[in-house]
């Protein structure tokens, strides 16, 4: 856990106690911090009611408290906790900013912070390989759901000090003010989130932060195939100049991409641009980054390959929950020679349509439409390929698997976010890959009794 003097003896309020709430509480109580917490389901306040205040940080008085740490899923836009910490002249912070304040009394250290609206979590997990596969000693965090604060700090080894890879969604940049990246990056922004922004121009607003609290000498990367990231590269350029900025470029790793079988597609091109450009920017040569790409294997719920049955591929990409992550996982498998991805797509839909996905229609042999959002989309669909409305996860892999020819992918690739009927995108991929099991594996089968 990260602890820091610099929370002896002041006072802090903790709204919302999942995971990076939860680490909040225990590092500022670790820290001699005067701790009140508050979460409105029951099971969490019992957690630490033995040891923190409880107190909702919306309705108290918060005079005297040094700041209120919020979870990013809180609407800061419309929640009451805003202005009543405004009232009191108490800043809104979160658990990213805890740790940018705790950095003084750590250890000597490096901190990249990753941001975009797809392929975060690709990019930090692969920039946290590779810095391993150098020797360099290094921690993740951040959305990608682990805590930062619940973290070991990092020692610097014989290969230097060690570095942090952090996950940083647009909530989280809002809730610090003070975190100076040694490497920031920005890989791509497309509309996501603008219920909690006045408009699309906000939300990137909310993404170029991560370079205007950087410090002079620091290092940006840029994945300049999206206009609106190369908007910002120009303008970081005129800011600080071309030594300190890096644009990551897609096509030299193109003819090496046959060689990494968990970053196939467009868009792990991106990712792997990017890592790259990051890992450099930390002193890591060619010869330890370029053997390390193919030993990297993924994450859960990111084109993950759960298994493969009588040479039909099931691939795990619930983490697409925008049309715009659906459709590099659709660019994934060209037809050989005709269409051969059997899509599962529906849940609780962002936005009425599947635009960035229409590119890539005719890699799609039929797809299967679940959710809230499945008798939209099957309507879209329908001219273009042939559609079931399955309505249910477990009925659209079952039709898939009837459907499946050797050579083809069932692929859970929702567009969607998953709260019509999973709890997370992290249950809608486990109950995928249990459900694919049990219907692929025999003994899976005759367990189930099916």
């Amino acid at each position: 856990m990260i602890v820091s003097p610099a929370f002896a003896g002041k006072r802090y309020a903790v709204l919302g106690l999942a995971r990076s709430g939860l680490a909040a509480v225990e590092a500022l109580l670790a820290s001699g911090a005067r701790v009140t917490a508050w979460d409105s389901r029951d099971e969490p306040r019992r957690l630490v009611a033995d040891r923190v205040e409880l107190g909702d940080p919306a309705g108290i008085d918060l005079t005297g408290f040094d700041g209120v740490v919020v979870s990013p899923g809180v609407p800061l836009n419309n929640h009451p906790v805003a202005a009543n910490a405004a009232r009191h002249g108490v800043p809104v912070i979160g658990d990213i900013e805890l740790f940018a304040l705790a950095r003084p009394s750590l250890p000597a250290h490096r901190v990249v912070g990753i941001t975009g609206t797809n392929g975060k979590s690709t990019t930090t997990a692969l920039v946290h390989h590779l810095l391993a596969a150098a020797g360099i000693p290094a921690r993740m965090g951040g959305n990608i759901g682990l805590p930062i604060l619940s973290q070991r700090p990092l020692a610097a080894n014989a290969n230097g000090p060690g570095v942090y890879v952090l996950e940083l969604s647009s909530y989280q940049i809002d809730l610090t003010q003070s975190l100076d990246c040694d490497v920031a990056a920005l890989l791509n922004v497309s509309p996501d989130h603008l219920d909690r922004y006045a408009d699309f121009s906000a939300y990137v607003h909310s993404k170029a932060r991560l370079f205007t609290l950087q410090s002079p000498g620091h290092d940006a990367v840029f994945a300049p195939a999206d206009p609106n990231v190369r908007a910002l590269a120009e303008r970081e350029i005129l800011r600080r100049g071309e030594d300190t900025v890096h644009l990551a470029h897609v096509e030299r790793f193109a003819p090496l991409q046959a060689g990494w079988p968990s970053l196939q597609g467009p868009h792990n091109l991106e990712n792997v641009a990017v890592s790259v450009a990051i890992v450099q920017a930390l002193g890591v040569g060619r010869d330890s980054w370029e053997p390390a790409l193919a030993t990297y294997r993924g994450l859960p719920h990111r084109m993950e390959r759960v298994t493969e049955a009588n040479g039909v591929l099931f691939v795990n990409d619930s983490k697409a929950t925008n049309p715009a992550s659906a459709a590099p996982a659709l660019a994934a498998f060209p037809p050989a020679p005709a269409p051969r991805i059997h899509w599962i797509v529906g849940g609780l839909p962002k936005g009425e349509g599947l635009d960035e996905c229409a590119r890539w229609f005719g890699n799609v042999a039929a797809a299967y439409t679940i959710g809230d959002a499945g008798p939209r989309f099957a309507d879209l669909l329908a001219p273009h390929m042939t559609v079931r409305r399955s309505e249910m996860l477990a009925d659209a892999v079952r039709q898939a698997i009837e459907a499946a020819r050797p050579g083809d992918v069932v692929l859970l690739s929702p567009a969607c976010a998953s709260f019509d009927q999973f709890r997370d995108y992290e249950a809608r991929g486990d109950a995928f890959r249990a459900i694919v099991r049990c219907l692929t594996e025999p003994a899976s089968v005759q367990a189930a009794g099916l």
